[in-house]
């Protein structure tokens, strides 16, 4: 590899920190662990993605998302973004930085592990507090779960554990 596609490479990296997830404001791919690699040779930048989960309706809209975050970089002709399935995304992926994006935009971030008796649980992420109940596994996407704060009685959304180490 070339010092130039070096280069390149670093700031493909450096734009994804602004392409964000479409039904998840102000918190990018990146953040969310979703990019897997990038390459760049003789003009073309190839990204790998992984989706968080593979039914996802916006997978469309994050490929066009990439591609033209990329195509502005002098020197970039040609952006392919690829969905690729292994390693398989799982929620420990998401970033220090992507967790604290995602309580400001009311999610509360997935559940660092699992109980031992197999379930997570999260803590709202307006007040912080402990005292929530689950509305609904099913929220408005895939990847979280509908949920209720008993203490500052704010309904909210979560997004779900997902891990391959279980």
């Amino acid at each position: 590899m070339t010092r130039a596609n070096n280069c390149m490479e670093e700031k493909i990296w450096e734009a994804m920190k602004f392409v964000y997830d479409p039904e998840i404001p102000n918190v990018s791919l990146l953040d969310l662990g979703m990019i897997e690699s990038v390459s760049f040779n003789d003009g073309t930048a190839r990204i790998e993605v992984l989706p968080t989960f593979s039914g996802c309706p916006a997978l469309e809209i994050i490929r066009k998302n990439i591609e033209k975050a990329i195509l502005k970089l002098n020197g970039v002709e040609k952006a392919y973004a690829e969905f690729i399935f292994h390693p398989p995304w799982t929620t420990d992926r998401v970033s220090l930085s992507g967790r604290e994006n995602l309580k400001k935009n009311g999610i509360a971030p997935p559940p660092e592990y699992l109980k031992e008796d197999g379930t997570w649980h999260v803590n709202c992420p307006y007040c912080s507090s402990p005292y929530i109940t689950i509305e609904n596994i099913f929220g408005s996407t895939a990847c979280r779960s509908i949920l209720y704060c008993k203490s500052c009685k704010n309904p909210f959304e979560a997004m779900k554990f997902i891990s391959v180490n279980l």
